[in-house]
């Protein structure tokens, strides 16, 4: 599948998820007492879907890889800071939503993951939105590699 947009990609809405729920945990009482840990998580997970963003309007294939190794950073931020809110003491009556920013927070990650190894694994390294002369030449790369496999096929025959 193919994307145009990248707020209609499913890595791109989970994050968006996970900014939104994590600000209204950020209006929960122990948040509010905890400022600047209130917002540091809101800022590590807000950049998780602008860098996701960000990277897809670029137009090349390694600066989607620098932002998408960006924003998986962030998602391993929130999580951490996650990690952090479960030991300390005040905030034990939010465990279910922790538990469940962290889930996100990590599939998030797997997804970057994924998407990154792909990119890494595509012969396709500059320009990402491919113009009519970029395709031909891609197509005849692709043509002349199943040609000479053909060849080489046929001149193995005894």
């Amino acid at each position: 599948m193919k994307y145009e947009r990248f707020d209609d990609l499913p890595v791109w809405q989970a994050a968006s998820d996970l900014g939104r729920r994590v600000y209204g945990l950020g209006e929960t009482r122990p948040l509010r007492r905890h400022r600047s840990l209130r917002d540091q998580i809101e800022r590590a997970a807000l950049s998780v879907s602008n860098n996701i963003a960000e990277g897809f309007e670029r137009g090349t294939t390694n600066e989607l890889l620098s932002f998408l190794y960006i924003a998986r950073g962030s998602a391993g931020e929130t999580r951490s800071i996650l990690l952090l809110m479960e030991r300390i003491e005040g905030f034990s009556d939010l465990k279910s939503e922790i538990s469940n920013l962290k889930s996100l927070a990590e599939s998030i990650s797997r997804q970057l993951r994924g998407w990154s190894q792909h990119l890494q694994d595509t012969p396709i390294r500059r320009q990402r939105h491919l113009n009519a002369k970029t395709r031909q030449v891609e197509q005849a790369r692709r043509d002349r590699d199943e040609f000479l496999k053909e060849l080489q096929t046929i001149t193995q025959r005894p």
